[in-house]
Formats: C-alpha cells, sequence, structure tokens
C-alpha cells in the first residue's frame, strides 16, 4: 500500500513539549497534524519550488486564520496510512499544503528536508529543524 497523508483523521500521539507546548497565530487555517512554516506569518508548509513554505512546527490542533493554536517541532503523529518503518518524510508539493510524504520531491528547487521518519504504516515522529533546509538540485 502506497503512503497516505488524509489530511483528516490524523491524531497527536505525542506532542513532545511536555503540559505546555508553544503556541503561534495562524496567517490560514490548518488541521491537526499538520505542518507549518513561516511566510508572511505561520501557513501550511509546501515544498513546491514557487511557494515553498520549509517546514518548522506541527499544529496540535486545527484552527482558523488569525486564531492562536499549540504547537510542537518534534510530535509523534498518528493516522497516516502505508508508511513503511524507517523511511524518512517530506513536505508534500502541489497543492497538498501542511501535508507529508515519503516521496522526496524532486523539481529542482523543491523544498527536500527530512522532516520526520515513520514508525510503523500509521504514525510519524517529527524532528522539524533538526536539520538544515535543503532543496533539490
Amino acid at each position: 500500500m502506497a503512503f497516505a497523508d488524509p489530511a483528516t483523521g490524523r491524531v497527536i500521539l505525542d506532542s513532545g513539549r511536555g503540559t505546555v507546548p508553544g503556541t503561534v497565530v495562524l496567517a490560514e487555517a490548518c488541521k491537526v497534524g499538520d505542518v507549518l512554516g513561516y511566510s508572511s506569518g505561520w501557513k501550511r508548509a509546501l515544498a513546491t519550488v514557487s511557494s515553498v513554505i520549509q517546514g518548522r512546527l506541527v499544529a496540535l490542533r486545527g484552527g482558523a486564520t488569525g486564531e492562536s493554536v499549540p504547537v510542537s517541532a518534534n510530535p509523534v503523529v498518528g493516522g497516516y496510512t502505508g508508511a513503511t518503518p524507517g523511511n524518512p518524510v517530506y513536505v508534500a508539493e502541489g497543492t497538498d499544503n501542511g501535508k507529508i510524504t515519503e516521496t522526496i520531491p524532486a523539481t529542482t528547487n523543491d523544498a527536500t528536508t527530512v522532516v520526520g521518519i515513520a514508525l510503523t504504516a500509521t504514525e510519524v515522529m517529527f524532528f522539524l529543524n533538526s536539520r538544515a533546509d535543503s532543496l533539490s538540485a
């Protein structure tokens, strides 16, 4: 089965931040488990060259534009399907803002930073900001 990020039904299994996670104010709406980055405000990350927003944090709950939401750079998130344990994950490209993929973005200057690793077929451990930003050649 191929990896899929459903965008709905994701569950935060461990915030990685203890009982009081940090918060950010959203510049666009997001869902729980969306990867966020900063570009004139906190928005859903995207690997696509024309509008790269490098992943920095994971939303621990969904929220509307202007709302403050809890975030973490190293949560464990469940609710995915078809992941291969041990595989790295990347911010998705195209129109999949906030989602992740096991397929490394390949278009020149797409964001290719590893943002986490699949623990099981349904769970991903994130470690955002642990690596230098990278772009495909």
